[in-house]
């Protein structure tokens, strides 16, 4: 007895992806009709078969972004870890380096804050850098504008700007910033010339671009060694990762 078109399509459903496509001559309409019905009744019978492709469509997309953050981890290691633009506290001169991409107005940001202070309280080795990645309006933008100035004007008192903009209450703005500043001795006409006569936008751009090659999309976002981690992940990850990379070069041996 011969065998119809549904029970082939039932017997060679897993042999689909490797079928498809099809040339367009290979199925008449009517085949074309009943392959199409079987499909959709099989999927409907089946629901839980969607779950499993979108699983796997979610992994093969995490596959890919750590594909592609890996090698622009290993192409940008300079804008990511040395850039001009970016100042470490902690020990400038660490062994392993965190980078942190932030914004002033990150909730998440400000509650992991602690985080990474009793990490480089605890550690003196650790080099922190501060990846300034203002995304969150136009208030972090211009609190971040003010920021760049404070860092060329008195690189010294940033460490302090940044904690005491970290610990602020209320929204981080280019007012709140100036004030902060202003309690370190950094005059508001010092800092609006230099925002003037040498504003951030490079700084800013450069920041976006390694975000995007990186895959990262929100704040905080760490760069540790060949790894990047989205998320305020707490003390204890960051801490395993650097003794990681301490024993076996990678964040995650």
């Amino acid at each position: 007895m011969g065998m119809n078109f549904k029970m082939i399509a039932s017997a060679g459903i897993a042999l689909l992806p490797a079928l498809l496509p099809l040339p367009a001559a290979a199925l008449d309409e009517a085949q074309k009709k009943e392959f199409g019905d079987f499909i959709r009744e099989y999927l409907i019978e089946n629901p839980e078969i969607m779950l499993e492709v979108q699983d796997a469509l979610q992994k093969k997309q995490e596959e890919i972004r750590s594909q592609r953050s890996a090698e622009a981890l290993s192409t940008n290691q300079d804008a990511i870890f040395k850039s001009a633009y970016d100042l470490a506290i902690g020990n400038p001169q660490g062994d392993v380096t965190v980078v942190e991409f932030f914004d002033y107005n990150c909730g998440y940001c400000r509650r992991a804050h602690a985080d990474m202070e009793a990490v480089i309280e605890e550690d003196k080795n650790v080099r922190y850098v501060l990846k300034e990645f203002p995304i969150l309006g136009p208030d972090s933008e211009a609190a971040h504008k003010v920021s760049d100035a404070v860092r060329k004007l008195s690189p010294d008192n940033y460490g302090a700007f940044f904690r005491a903009m970290m610990t602020q209450d209320g929204r981080a703005t280019e007012e709140s910033a100036i004030a902060i500043a202003g309690e370190l001795g950094i005059k508001e006409d010092a800092i609006r010339a230099k925002m003037s006569e040498s504003p951030n936008t490079e700084q800013v751009q450069e920041a976006y671009l390694l975000a995007t090659s990186l895959g990262i999309t929100g704040t905080p976002s760490y760069v540790i060694g060949n790894e990047t981690v989205p998320g305020a992940v707490g003390k204890e990850a960051i801490v395993a990762k650097v003794a990681n990379i301490r024993a076996c070069g990678k964040a995650t041996c």
